[in-house]
């Protein structure tokens, strides 16, 4: 009911502007979009089943362990509509080491990479054969600038921080619980530069992730973000001195 106009008008500041305008409201088909939604339906008619370790707060949809392919890609995949929203993000800011946390079968990991195919993907997903649908999909698109890393995060992110240094952008997407969700923003502020991107999956998803989007919002370190219901963007910009929080339709 507050959001701001989805096409820009009212918006003051020029940094959002230019988002709204040049990302948000990019209407072209790319190239890659037919090649990756081709996955994600044939993903979605997968009678496949596969156990899953689930290291996250769960489905709220599925409950055993023992799953269809096709069950976890209609509940699980992010709505092409928010994975090409990263694509441009990524494509317009041209991010040089992005960072994702929670795989999946790969789609808005190979939507992220394609964005700039200069830039190294790492992605992080803790199901063992998840990971290896993944891992098929990307030699199935021809994607090559992705590192996938399998197995629980407590283990698997102190050594991946270490080795990337600083993360340019990154999309979390591993855990929809406020405590593990903090605990990884304050891991990627960490390793942030003066142009960060942090995207935030589901920030509305409980009241879990509502507090937990409320504590991000409130860091020093914080200058921008931009709610676009689904998902939270959070700007690391040294330029931008006074906070700014917009709520915008899309």
């Amino acid at each position: 009911m507050t959001a701001s106009n989805g096409k820009g008008h009212g918006i003051h500041s020029p940094f959002v502007f230019n988002f709204v305008t040049h990302v948000l409201n990019d209407k072209k088909k790319y190239v890659c979009y037919n090649a990756i939604e081709a996955v994600r339906s044939k993903l979605k008619q997968d009678n496949t089943i596969i156990e899953v370790e689930d290291f996250g707060a769960g489905s709220t949809v599925i409950k055993s362990n023992k799953r269809l392919v096709k069950a976890i890609a209609k509940t699980s995949l992010k709505q092409a509509k928010y994975a090409q929203l990263l694509f441009r993000m990524v494509q317009y800011y041209q991010p040089k080491n992005i960072l994702e946390l929670g795989t999946s079968f790969g789609v808005t990991t190979a939507y992220l990479a394609s964005g700039n195919v200069d830039a190294k993907v790492f992605t992080c997903e803790g199901a063992q054969q998840i990971a290896s649908i993944a891992q098929n999909n990307f030699i199935q698109l021809a994607i090559k600038n992705i590192e996938l890393i399998t197995g629980n995060f407590a283990k698997t992110l102190p050594p991946l921080f270490s080795a990337m240094g600083t993360v340019d952008f990154a999309f979390a997407d591993g855990n929809h619980r406020k405590e593990p969700t903090l605990q990884y923003f304050q891991q990627l502020l960490d390793h942030a530069n003066d142009n960060t991107i942090l995207v935030f999956d589901d920030i509305h998803w409980s009241n879990g992730m509502e507090a937990a989007w409320s504590t991000i919002l409130q860091h020093p370190m914080v200058t921008l973000s931009i709610d676009v219901f689904f998902i939270g963007i959070v700007f690391i910009n040294s330029g931008i001195k006074k906070k700014q929080h917009f709520i915008i339709k899309y």
